[in-house]
């Protein structure tokens, strides 16, 4: 079973001027594995529930590049919910934590960053199935 205690927060450096702020992500340095992908999410309604997943083998960073949302982490035996407003920080979720994500703000952009290109093989999208698996 894997330990929620093991996805952590990411503090993004930050440049801020009076020209706006700049941010700068990099594989293996503030990402903590090699990019594979980048998606994003917008235009999501307030009750939308998204995520239901877990990954077998893929790291995410997901970061709430505008508005705000609720990512809530279970592995089976406990849950955390981490609240996510802030564009300088991420959430790393490592394999085998299933994540929803729900409560959006009106204007949430979701940005994830993966350790893998798309494989239909590596989720999880059945919650009863992610608890046998662990």
């Amino acid at each position: 079973m894997k330990d929620i205690s093991h996805c952590k927060i990411i503090h993004i450096k930050r440049e801020a001027s009076d020209k706006g702020s700049l941010s700068v992500l990099e594989s293996e340095e503030s990402i903590p594995f090699d990019i594979k992908r980048i998606y994003y999410t917008y235009d999501i309604p307030s009750n939308a529930l998204r995520g239901g997943h877990s990954h077998i083998k893929q790291h995410e960073v997901v970061i709430a590049v505008s508005g705000s949302f609720e990512i809530v982490l279970d592995n089976g035996k406990e849950k955390e919910s981490i609240f996510l407003n802030n564009p300088a920080k991420g959430l790393h979720i490592i394999p085998g934590i299933w994540r929803e994500l729900r409560n959006f703000s009106t204007g949430s952009v979701v940005l994830v960053f993966a350790s893998d290109v798309y494989t239909e093989d590596d989720y999880i999208r059945n919650y009863n199935k992610f608890l046998e698996t662990i």
